[in-house]
């Protein structure tokens, strides 16, 4: 496999508005350079475009996406245990959450969770569906991996709170049906030797890798931006006009992205079952 020469770290949003204000990207090329933030008004149908654009280029990048590609299905045997619709896998699912929601604007996804069948499955605001289990809800294989490397993973069929990543994952589900066939999505798709490939990434690993003590979640301020940077091999960024944990995350994940992705244990870690890698996909550096 041919090594990477760009990494892209994108921090998602699922707010269902044209321009959400926490989609941030940022891009780093090899070598020690700090990551630059693509300053931009981003849409959705924006980042789609100019992520098929990079593979018609044929860019050999790496592009973390802060999102779930899937929900969990191995502890239920089923995205959507009772319901004759639920997907034999990933792209099913995406394609089932385009299909629900195609005539949502700006790549939301508020059609399928008001699906009768579907809510049924979801914690919303007021609307607590009557097949979310007790507790915290339900969580893939590679989330209960989150948890042992003592991070905190949130079930995506959990759509309330601020730290909820539910609405994010199924807007991104648009927006990897829309990419299918273009932009190979790991592990769902087998890795190419050439052109770009896209990960799940989960920012505050990247953090952690860092070195950010638990507790700590997020950096508003240059001088530990810089010190996390320079943690992970990375020089010092230009300075920002504004500094949120959108565009700080987005920063420090395309530097950890650039120095994890020459390892051969992060591509093949060993949860990872051929059913997962087709059903419920992966975080990428969870071990």
């Amino acid at each position: 496999m041919l090594p990477f020469t760009t990494f892209i770290a994108i921090d998602w949003s699922g707010q269902a508005v044209e321009r959400p204000k926490g989609l941030a990207v940022a891009r780093a090329e090899a070598g020690t350079a700090a990551p630059e933030l693509i300053d931009r008004n981003w849409s959705r149908q924006d980042i789609t475009d100019w992520l098929a654009d990079l593979a018609d280029k044929g860019t050999r990048a790496l592009i973390g996406l802060d999102l779930s590609p899937a929900f969990p299905l191995v502890d239920a045997g089923a995205y959507f245990p009772g319901w004759d619709r639920s997907p034999r896998d990933g792209p099913a699912l995406w394609q089932l959450v385009e299909e629900l929601s195609g005539e949502d604007p700006h790549l939301a996804a508020t059609s399928f969770v008001q699906n009768a069948e579907a809510r049924r499955h979801f914690r919303q605001l007021h609307d607590c569906g009557d097949l979310f289990p007790p507790g915290r809800g339900r969580f893939r294989v590679c989330e209960h991996g989150q948890a042992a490397m003592h991070l905190s993973p949130y079930s995506c069929f959990n759509l309330v709170g601020a730290s909820q990543v539910g609405k994010s994952s199924l807007t991104g589900m648009r927006v990897l049906h829309r990419l299918r066939g273009r932009v190979p999505i790991w592990p769902f798709d087998p890795l190419p030797e050439t052109g770009p490939v896209l990960v799940e990434i989960y920012t505050a690993l990247a953090a952690r890798t860092a070195g950010m003590r638990k507790g700590i979640s997020k950096i508003r301020d240059g001088e530990t931006l810089d010190a996390m940077l320079a943690a992970l091999g990375s020089g010092p960024h230009a300075p920002l006009s504004r500094y949120d944990d959108h565009a700080t995350d987005a920063i420090l994940t395309a530097a950890w992205l650039r120095t994890v992705a020459g390892d051969p244990a992060i591509w093949a870690p060993k949860g990872l079952t051929p059913e997962l890698a087709r059903t419920e996909g992966w975080t990428f550096g969870v071990r």
